[in-house]
């Protein structure tokens, strides 16, 4: 057997004695770590919360402080703290080891050879950075020459509080102030990107004239910088990023995710933007969750980043701009990492550090608010067609359509096949038959409020019929404000109060609502009344949800967000029946609440 005191070794090139492992896990509380990553509750002796390593609804996923393990009896993941380190911040035992003794300040003893020289270049750069972001951010607190830089953010809302709170920094408009007044190795500066050898053989500061932005990765060190001009510079460029240097790389690396990440895992919702000014207005402005990507897109890489933290992410920027091929990526990666991608609506368009100053409310407002990505891109087509004649409206089913299946799930195209005919007053079975096939829209469709028979020939009239037929197979799922047709809503109420008795049901109704019933008893029906049902669900709550409430209480903002979450449930197989229930009551809550109003 091999002695305590041997190292423990995960590489032959480097180890961490076992007294220092101890020492860490002694003095590391593992329900710290992991409530850095799940929101946990204490039940008995253990803590309890929904398992990062599996997407679920039940909390499945324990901890034991006593024993300092953990257990999930969904996916059987299990382990100690290290192991849990290890699964979540991708690293390998050694790492986990020096991320838990930097947390703890455990300074370790290594027996080292290639491997952690690696590691200790590595910590030498980031040490650098760590005192060249200082020495910017005393210079914006402290020099003179940083007063035009101080004006400029106080003239954004940034005051010294939140300069303070995001280390932001000042680079002098000089040629070497760094690299001769802060103290840090040449090679060092060269390395991160902060410093150059000129033509000249002479160190040369990267950042000049610049107010400077610390980038940290989510464990807190810093690894680079962006640098923004003031205004009136001369300088092209209005951004200025370090570059990918051993201790950066742009795609795994999220600004301000180091502060937002316990939020985050508390909300279970990430905002992602595209700049450190946008991060600073949503913080400012009561959403601490905000993170940006660092001049790129928004990659796979900083899916699989949130992804440790949260199941929700809502876009803040324009996320229909890059077209296509954006799309058919963000529905990849919601069933591959089993996340929920949304898109904010920001007030007029502008920048969320602008609405920081000029509406700071709207921005918690727009990520309640905010749509599932395929809404958000029926929305803007649909909004930029005309729907006025029945050939308008055609063509913006076409165009809407093509949008509807580029989704890879059929059951959601078909939800959304029936929110598109709702909207443009078209037949829903003839748009989910597109659904289904996967095509673009007929050429010419014909509005059912053209037809001969007024009653829709649609989802109302098709679940009508099955409830006229086999009342069993659909009852459950219906309620009287999914039926935007008054003949429909007629004739179902009459069916309801009459527990599904035609002959009373014929004798109480005349006009068109008895036509829909007498229609409804004879035609044939060739459709799953579940999915119809959902269509009509779906539909419904979109129609309630455009209906803007001037001066809305929190607890219908939160409740109307709910209702949106809840829509894309309906096209889950094991969570439709759940969400129909919940969204039914809703519905019935708000007509209520309407007819009282009125």
């Amino acid at each position: 057997m091999a002695s305590r005191c041997a190292p423990r070794t995960r590489f032959l090139s480097v180890a961490i004695s076992d007294d220092d492992i101890d020492r860490v896990r002694a003095t590391v509380s593992i329900v710290d770590v992991v409530g850095q990553h799940v929101q946990l509750r204490r039940t008995g002796r253990n803590w309890v919360g929904l398992c990062p390593f599996h997407g679920e609804k039940t909390p499945s996923f324990n901890v034991r402080e006593e024993t300092g393990r953990y257990k999930c009896f969904g996916c059987d993941a299990s382990g100690d703290i290290f192991t849990f380190v290890q699964q979540t911040e991708h690293v390998d035992f050694i790492g986990s080891v020096e991320f838990l003794a930097a947390k703890a300040g455990i300074q370790l003893n290594y027996t080292s050879t290639g491997q952690s020289k690696d590691r200790a270049r590595r910590k030498r750069l980031i040490e650098g950075m760590e005192t060249a972001v200082e020495w910017y951010h005393q210079r914006l607190l402290t020099a003179l020459d940083a007063r035009p830089a101080r004006d400029y953010l106080r003239s954004r809302g940034i005051d010294g509080e939140i300069a303070r709170q995001f280390r932001i920094g000042w680079a002098p408009d000089e040629w070497d102030a760094l690299a001769s007044q802060a103290g840090v190795e040449e090679k060092v500066l060269d390395d991160v990107g902060l410093a150059f050898r000129n033509r000249r053989n002479r160190m040369q500061d990267a950042l000049r004239g610049r107010v400077v932005f610390p980038i940290m990765n989510d464990g807190g060190d810093p690894v680079a910088v962006g640098g923004r001009i003031l205004p009136g510079s001369t300088d092209p460029a209005k951004y200025k990023n370090s570059p990918e240097t051993p201790i950066y790389t742009k795609s795994r690396v999220l600004y301000g995710l180091n502060w937002a990440k316990g939020e985050i895992v508390r909300q279970n919702l990430a905002v992602v933007c595209e700049g450190y000014t946008d991060v600073i207005g949503f913080h400012r402005s009561g959403v601490p969750t905000a993170v940006a990507t660092c001049g790129t897109a928004f990659t796979e890489e900083h899916v699989k980043l949130l992804k440790r933290y949260t199941s929700r992410v809502v876009l803040a920027f324009d996320a229909d701009a890059a077209g296509q091929g954006a799309a058919e990526r963000f529905y990849e990666w919601e069933r591959k990492y089993d996340i929920e991608v949304s898109v904010a609506k920001l007030l007029g368009g502008k920048d969320p550090g602008d609405l920081a100053q000029s509406d700071p409310e709207s921005l918690p407002l727009a990520i309640e608010q905010a749509s599932p990505f395929l809404a958000f891109r029926i929305d803007r087509v649909l909004a930029t067609m005309p729907s006025d004649t029945p050939e308008h409206r055609t063509r913006a089913a076409e165009s809407a359509m093509a949008v509807v299946n580029e989704h890879p799930n059929v059951n959601v195209r078909k939800l959304y096949a029936g929110e598109v005919a709702t909207r443009l007053d078209l037949p829903v079975s003839d748009l989910v038959l597109v659904a289904e096939q996967g095509g673009r829209a007929p050429a010419l469709i014909v509005p059912a409020s053209r037809r001969r028979n007024a009653p829709r020939d649609n989802a109302e009239f098709a679940v009508l019929a099955v409830l006229v037929q086999d009342w069993d197979a659909v009852a459950p799922w219906l309620a009287g404000p999914l039926f935007s047709d008054t003949a429909n809503r007629q004739a179902f109420e009459a069916l309801v109060e009459s527990d599904g008795d035609l002959e009373i049901v014929l004798e109480r109704l005349d006009g068109q609502a008895r036509d829909v019933v007498e229609r409804a008893a004879i035609v044939d029906v060739v459709v799953d009344a579940s999915i119809e049902a959902r269509v009509l669900i779906a539909a419904a709550v979109r129609r309630q949800l455009r209906r803007v409430i001037p001066g809305a209480d929190s607890e219908r903002i939160a409740s109307d967000a709910q209702a949106r979450r809840l829509v894309e449930d309906l096209q889950d197989p094991h969570r439709a029946e759940d969400a129909a229930e919940w969204l039914l009551g809703w519905l019935i809550e708000r007509e209520e609440v309407s007819d009282g109003a009125s």
